[in-house]
């Protein structure tokens, strides 16, 4: 079977190389070594061509006559959840629905850390000795333990600003 370690070192080999903001989000081997490897940017988005150039670096340094292998480069899609500090960073400010084992929360990612995220939620709320409702923030502190994804939320137009 073809090492995972491999790969990854043959993906960010050429990554280094490439010196554009890239990162390794993910990578995965089945046992019928149909090999996935996702990348994400630290800013903007993985191009075609950058896909291609970490694909032929792996390809050209895997010998099929020893194993046969099935090979696939990718971005990390919009809809996939955050999984790498690097993603995390990159959202912040934007918002996400963090799904808990009990619930989930929408709201603007303000930070995070191993320990953590902090989530911002602004709603409106009748508050007492007022007549109209008015917006209230809160930073919401969840512990990463109780996270089951984090993911973001792709808001189409021109959004109001929260």
């Amino acid at each position: 079977m073809i090492s995972k370690d491999t790969v990854i070192a043959l993906a960010q080999e050429r990554i280094d190389e490439l010196n554009s903001g890239i990162f390794l989000v993910e990578v995965n081997i089945s046992p019928t070594n149909v090999i996935t490897i996702e990348l994400d940017k630290a800013i903007g988005g993985v191009t075609i061509e950058e896909c291609v150039s970490v694909s032929r670096n792996v390809e050209h340094n895997l010998d099929r006559e020893v194993e046969d292998f099935e090979l696939s480069v990718s971005s990390a899609g919009m809809d996939r959840p955050l999984r790498v500090p690097q993603q995390f960073e990159k959202n912040i400010g934007n918002q996400v629905k963090v799904v808990l084992g009990h619930g989930s929360l929408e709201g603007k990612l303000m930070a995070f850390d191993e320990n953590k995220i902090i989530i911002q939620t602004i709603t409106k709320e009748k508050i007492e000795g007022r007549k109209k409702k008015e917006e209230v923030v809160r930073d919401h502190e969840v512990n990463r333990d109780d996270v089951k994804e984090v993911k973001r939320i792709i808001i189409f137009g021109n959004p109001k600003k929260k």
